[in-house]
C-alpha cells in the first residue's frame, strides 16, 4: 500500500486512529509487562536470598549434637 504523503499515512483513509491506537496499546502493555515481570523477578530472588541466609544463621546458632555411635575402620581380607 503506498500514501502520496506522510499525513496521509497517518490518517490511513480514516483507519489511522484505529491503527495507531492499538499500537499505542500493544507497546504500553508490552512495557508495562516488561516492568512487572522483572519487578517481580527482583523480589523473587530477593526472597530466595533471605530465605537462604536465614537458613545459614539457624545453622550456626545451633549446637552441633553429638554424635551417638562411633565408627572404627575394619580391615576386612578375602584370603
Amino acid at each position: 500500500m503506498a500514501f502520496d504523503s506522510f499525513s496521509a499515512f497517518m490518517v490511513m483513509e480514516g483507519h489511522g486512529p484505529y491503527v495507531w491506537s492499538c499500537y499505542a496499546a500493544f507497546f504500553l502493555l508490552m512495557i508495562g509487562l516488561m516492568v512487572w515481570s522483572l519487578r517481580r523477578r527482583k523480589a523473587a530472588i530477593e526472597a530466595c536470598r533471605r530465605g537462604y541466609e536465614f537458613q545459614a544463621g539457624r545453622k550456626d546458632q545451633q549446637a552441633a549434637p553429638a554424635s551417638a555411635a562411633s565408627f572404627t575402620r575394619v580391615k576386612v581380607s578375602q584370603d
